[in-house]
């Protein structure tokens, strides 16, 4: 029963919608079925694929990048603490500058190119996942490393059977919540400074108060990214869950 309660409250909430769409006769609130027909002529015509392939591109290159980056500078700074002390307050500045901020900077210092949209959005992920992996190599367990040492593991086996065992989970959320925030900041990054993608579609149909429209295009990659979610994370996170059955 518990398994069917996610569609039934899609459902309930699709029924809600088109009631009050009956009610309301506005343009402001399409009924799902409207929003339906707009997302089919969309995919008909090819421009609804062609938008989702490109922004999808960029998502997973710069999701790549930060959690390559941020992987890698997060356990360097939970493995050395004069580097941690010394980055410390970058991280601090860079957790708190508005993503607007620095779409808008990269835009105005690099030009309204796909370099400066992709870097944009690293810069925006990566403070993220530096403190995940941070603080994940602090939680190191230390017993366990020293028993490595002392039975000669070498470094690759003890990155493979000590580290990367506990800092698995660490990374599964970064890219959790990583992805969360990457696909928001596309479609502001697209939004102003691209000519094609998902976000700058919606900005057109904001332009032309098209309601339909923008419902069509939020859901439908909204849709992808959430299958992305239940097909790739959450199996990779119940896969580094599974010690602690």
């Amino acid at each position: 029963m518990q398994r069917w309660l996610p569609a039934a409250s899609l459902l309930g909430l699709l029924i809600i919608w088109q009631i009050l769409a009956w009610k309301l006769q506005s343009p402001l609130l399409p009924s799902p079925l409207a929003v339906f027909d707009i997302a089919s002529q969309h995919v008909r015509s090819g421009e609804l694929p062609h938008h989702l392939a490109i922004t999808l591109i960029r998502l997973g290159v710069s999701f790549s990048l930060a959690m390559i980056l941020g992987c890698a500078l997060g356990v360097a700074m939970g493995l050395n603490p004069l580097l941690d002390r010394a980055l410390d307050p970058w991280l601090t500045v860079f957790l708190n500058i508005p993503a607007l901020v620095t779409v808008i900077l990269c835009y105005v210092w690099l030009g309204l190119t796909e370099t400066a949209a992709i870097l944009a959005v690293v810069v925006n992920k990566l403070p993220n996942v530096v403190v995940t992996l941070r603080e994940g190599t602090k939680a190191l367990d230390k017993g366990l490393l020293e028993m490595a040492h002392v039975y000669r593991f070498g470094r690759a086996k003890t990155l493979r059977h000590v580290v990367w065992p506990q800092l698995y989970p660490f990374v599964i959320a970064a890219a959790r919540t990583g992805l969360a925030l990457v696909w928001k900041i596309i479609l502001v990054v697209e939004l102003l400074g691209r000519s094609d993608g998902v976000g700058y579609q919606l900005h057109l149909f904001f332009q032309l108060f098209d309601v339909a429209g923008i419902l069509a295009y939020t859901l439908a990659f909204t849709a992808l990214i959430q299958l992305l979610e239940w097909g790739v994370l959450k199996p990779l996170d119940r896969h580094a869950s599974r010690w602690r059955r």
